[in-house]
């Protein structure tokens, strides 16, 4: 059984940093492209960012460019997601997902076929 649990979550203030880390057992986690997902209260999910097997390729929505960094060590079996200067837009509940059926990243979650719970990230003004 694919579970996925992430945590790091938390309450910040505006221009704070946190880092997301989410751990994967019951597959080879070194074989998936794996994505980080948010959902805010009323609002649809939004890929955030992604990352390939070897790390070798990313994705990053445009509202976090240069402020999020996505990285995995498949070694422990975690995806992680540095995320400074964080704004009180960047508040939501954040999921990290595989795509155990294809090798590319992709921000869209349609592919991604194994969920996590979420950790939730309130960014206060």
């Amino acid at each position: 059984q694919v579970q996925l649990v992430e945590s790091g979550g938390g309450l910040v203030q505006a221009g704070g940093s946190l880092r997301l880390s989410c751990t994967a057992s019951g597959l080879t986690f070194d074989d998936y492209p794996m994505g980080w997902f948010r959902q805010a209260p009323g609002k649809e999910r939004e890929g955030v960012s992604c990352i390939t097997w070897s790390g070798r390729s990313t994705y990053y929505a445009d509202s976090v460019k240069g402020r999020f960094t996505i990285s995995r060590v498949n070694a422990k079996n975690t995806l992680y997601l540095q995320m400074n200067s964080l704004e009180p837009e960047d508040t939501a509940m954040y999921s990290c997902a595989v795509d155990s059926r294809n090798p590319y990243c992709s921000g869209s979650s349609g592919p991604y076929n194994y969920w996590g719970q979420g950790t939730q990230v309130t960014v206060s003004s």
